[in-house]
């Protein structure tokens, strides 16, 4: 029984691991989005002649004036970068935002899963352990009659 109890125990970590870094993603996604949403609302609110501030990496930063908000250029994968007029570039952000919705769904639809499995396989554990304590209680019992028995009969 302790075999099946130590591969129960490796499968539940095993479960709690990968559960761990599906939330992970979720969570990285969900950054993604929050960055989606500031440049939505960037578009929507920044003007010709605006000026922001422009990340030069390293947290450092430089002052611009935009010269045509109607000129963004906007990632299209692969590295690759592409010149959008501002409700093209909004287009291009709510697809991309409805993408990630879409993988945080199954994200979560796996981890309800994996609950589901986790539960099962706990489950399954507490069978098994109460199983190995009766019969510890069972072996005891024999035990303890034969000596006792053994005893009285002297």
């Amino acid at each position: 029984m302790s075999g099946e109890l130590q591969q129960l125990s490796e499968q539940l970590q095993a479960l709690d691991e990968e559960k761990e870094s599906l939330e992970g993603e979720i969570e990285l996604l969900q950054e993604q989005q929050q960055a989606i949403r500031e440049a939505k609302e960037a578009i929507d609110t920044l003007e010709t002649g605006s000026t922001v501030q422009v990340p030069l990496g390293g947290g450092a930063y430089v002052r611009a004036e935009i010269e045509d908000i109607d000129e963004i250029l906007v990632e299209i994968g692969g590295g690759y970068v592409a010149e959008q007029g501002q409700d093209d570039a909004a287009e291009t952000l709510d697809s991309r935002k409805e993408r990630l919705d879409d993988r945080i769904d199954d994200l979560r639809s796996e981890i309800a899963d994996l609950e589901a499995e986790l539960d099962e396989l706990e489950q399954r554990a507490r069978q098994a352990q109460q199983q190995q304590m009766q019969q510890l209680q069972q072996q005891q019992q024999q035990g303890g009659l034969g000596g006792g028995g053994g005893g009285d009969e002297n």
